[in-house]
């Protein structure tokens, strides 16, 4: 709208060619040099334009005339109310209502945008900057003239709305207003996410003071101070269905309007990861009307092979298993659970699950507990018992025992009616050594409703007609072994044999038909001194060490309360001492290595002329044959220990004698030989045993401290036999330490 003061540029164009710089009068008109004053004030651009044109177009023909703003006059706008800096404000012409209320620092958080009044000597109205914000309503007026003034009143009626929405926020009614319709309120909160399905819960105040909830429509009305809160009207999750387990990664799949089926759903096999287990897989069913969760299973082979299908339902969980995770049935942890023994802090709660069911019902999992698996490591809870605890137990309820000689013996869930042949394929098939002639079933009856035995059937298998035998959950098959001559494990032969080396064995074999087999002895042989360890042997002695060792500790208990001192000479005796030792031998039996050393005869002239002395073998059985020595070694309480030369003839007290002689604390009484061939004897080094007899290359000469003051004590007295023992097990240890070099 132009006014006084503003600043006009005409240009003439034509016959006439001019460029005036005209202002507005005080009175409101323009002055031209070839035309009559026209007035402008009050009057548009547009307006003005067309009034010039028509007048240059009367009194200048042949010229046209062009009309722009050159400078906007200053006008001044007083801005009241809930603003930052109410006040005069000075704008140009053409600022509008917006421009005023920037300059003015903007409406306050307590000023309304709804019902600031604009008023002025033409008259009042009402802007509600709402249509301006959302664009909701009609057009609004924003302009501004000389001498109005802006009035921005507080907020008025506000309601809140929260939730679901796309703008949540506080809102305010129309001016003037306490009450709109929820709809008009959801339009500038930006509509509710969610086309249809929404509930609109508001919260208000009654005519107690007291906070009030109810649910409304969108055409109902909203008072000021409600607080509306939009939300779904049902937040549950619908035809959905879900694969998981032993897959690529866990989808969600829509059941669709026609329905869904196992093979649409695995209409891709790679969404299972490698080494599925085929025999069975489970669907984690919710019935709609009892809300109660149960499982479905089916043969997964089957749908992958496309020769069955099963329809499926909202909220099915397909649960594919992984071949790891049938092997972990068998796993010590879950045979530990099925035994009812507690399981830790940190396993699985389906394990926790699975030792509460097996205590309640000890004969529910008879069929499984009586496997046999070894209970070697603790392998971790795969992640779908994690996931689905419950799952644990009806596998097992499920499953089929298969032990024996096959590949993969453990537990194998599968279906009723299953063949024989798939359970084999599941488990890597029989081994080469199965005797397929007496393959034993054993199945519990259908029937539970009596007292009825466990059939037991023995199935003649030679044909391999696998698939006509069909198998039932909790059915336990064994696959035996057939007889072999052939032992589980070799022998070793070392040291000086023709041929030495691991040799494999049959039952019954001797110890002269090794060494036949090995070509004989060397020339250098000392069959004598041979070394014979056995495993059992071996076991036998590290348990008679320990239990030497308890026996000691026991006797020093008894010292220890005077129970034992009934024979000590007299009162000088150092019992702390004494004790001290006996502990110290204790811990030495504890951590003595036994060598498992049988005393054999390996001559085979010595062999063939006395069977009777020919020894059975075992696997893992040691045969060391040593080179013939040249020393004879005398330890213990003599002035010189050492290794001397063989001298022919000598006796023990000659190589004592030569070792410097006993000490003066030596008990040659119990000095002992220790003889090539693994066997003590006593060395005769007391003076009415004349030496004892001639010791052969290779003998061990011990001379033991005599045990005095204590010899009268039980603890003390065989301590001798103890060491003999420990010596006989070092000297052993020591030849095959030698030979294996």
């Amino acid at each position: 709208m132009i006014g006084r003061d503003d600043e006009l540029v005409l240009a003439l164009r034509g016959r006439t060619r001019a460029t005036l710089n005209l202002r507005v009068q005080r009175d409101g008109s323009i002055l031209t040099p070839d035309l009559p004053p026209i007035p402008a004030a009050g009057r548009t651009l547009g307006e003005l334009r067309a009034d010039l044109a028509a007048r240059v177009a009367r009194d200048m023909p042949g010229s046209d005339v062009f009309v722009s703003i050159g400078q906007v006059r200053q006008i001044s706008v007083f801005v009241a109310g809930e603003v930052q800096r109410p006040g005069m404000q000075t704008l140009t012409a053409l600022g509008s209502v917006l421009d005023a209320l920037m300059q003015a620092g903007g409406p306050r958080r307590t000023g309304s945008l709804r019902g600031i009044r604009v008023e002025g000597p033409h008259g009042g109205r009402t802007v509600d900057l709402y249509a301006v914000i959302t664009g909701e309503g009609g057009a609004v007026d924003l302009t501004l003239r000389e001498g109005e003034r802006i009035l921005v009143p507080p907020l008025g009626s506000v309601v809140a709305i929260a939730g679901e929405v796309t703008r949540p926020g506080i809102y305010e009614l129309p001016a003037r207003s306490s009450a709109a319709p929820l709809s008009a309120v959801l339009r500038l909160a930006g509509d509710p996410l969610r086309p249809a399905g929404n509930r609109f819960l508001v919260q208000g105040t009654d005519a107690g003071g007291r906070r009030s909830f109810a649910e409304i429509g969108p055409r109902d009305a909203v008072r000021r101070g409600d607080s509306v809160l939009v939300q779904p009207g049902a937040d549950v999750i619908a035809n959905q269905m879900r694969l998981a387990g032993h897959v690529t990664a866990p989808v969600t799949r829509a059941v669709g309007r026609g329905g869904a089926t196992l093979r649409s759903l695995l209409s891709d096999p790679r969404l299972v990861r490698p080494d599925p287990y085929p025999r069975l897989a489970v669907i984690l069913r919710l019935d709609p009307a009892t809300r109660g969760r149960s499982f479905v299973p089916f043969d997964l082979a089957r749908i992958l092979q496309g020769a069955a299908d099963l329809p499926l339902a909202e909220g099915d969980e397909l649960i594919v298993l992984g071949n790891a995770d049938i092997a972990w049935l068998a796993s010590p942890p879950a045979q530990r659970a099925l035994r009812g023994e507690t399981p830790g802090a940190e396993a699985c709660p389906a394990l926790s699950q699975l030792a509460i069911a097996a205590r309640s019902a000890p004969a529910r999992f008879a069929h499984v507990r009586g496997a046999g698996f070894p209970d070697i490591g603790a392998p971790l809870c795969p992640q779908v018992f994690l996931d689905y605890p419950p799952l644990l137990g009806f596998l097992l309820d499920s499953a089929v025992l298969l032990s024996g000689e096959v590949r993969q013996p453990g537990l194998f869930p599968l279906l009723d009616d299953t063949g024989l042949d798939l359970l084999l394929a599941a488990a890597g098939g029989a081994t080469e050594g199965a005797d397929l002639s007496a393959v034993e079933l054993a199945r519990e009856p259908l029937d539970q409703s009596g007292a009825q035995p466990l059939s037991r059937l023995l199935l003649d298998l030679r044909s391999r007609n696998f698939r006509a035998v069909r198998l039932s959950p909790r059915d336990v098959l064994r696959v035996p072994r057939g007889f072999s001559d052939r032992e589980s494990g070799p022998v070793r032969l070392v040291g000086e044999a023709l041929r030495p080396g691991s040799y494999d064995i049959r039952r019954g074999e001797r110890l002269s038909e090794l060494l036949a087999r090995a070509g004989g002895l060397t020339p250098q042989a000392y069959p004598y001194g041979t070394v014979f360890t056995r495993d059992s042997v071996r076991i036998r002695q590290q348990e008679g060490f320990a239990r030497t060792a308890r026996d000691l500790e026991a006797s020093l208990i008894q010292v220890a309360a005077g129970q034992a001192v009934a024979g000590a000479r007299g009162g000088g005796v150092d019992v702390g001492s004494a004790i001290t030792a006996g502990r110290q031998l204790a811990d030495a039996l504890r951590q003595a290595q036994a060598a498992g050393r049988m005393v054999v005869e390996a001559d085979p002239v010595q062999l063939a002329a006395h069977p009777e002395r020919d020894v059975l073998l075992e696997p893992g059985d040691l045969i060391v044959i040593p080179k013939r020595p040249n020393e004879v070694t005398v330890v213990g309480a003599v002035l010189n220990p050492g290794s001397l030369q063989f001298r022919s003839g000598w006796r023990a007290n000659d190589y004592a004698r030569a070792a410097g002689g006993p000490q003066r604390f030596a008990d040659a009484a119990r000095a002992f030989v220790v003889l090539p061939n693994g066997q003590a004897a006593p060395a005769g080094l007391s003076g009415w045993q004349a030496g004892g007899p001639p010791i052969p290359p290779g003998s061990l000469v011990v001379v033991p401290q005599d045990p005095s003051p204590f010899e009268t004590w039980g603890f003390i007295r065989d301590l001798t036999q103890v060491l003999s023992q420990v010596t006989i097990s070092s000297a052993a240890l020591a030849v095959i330490a030698r030979e294996l070099r």
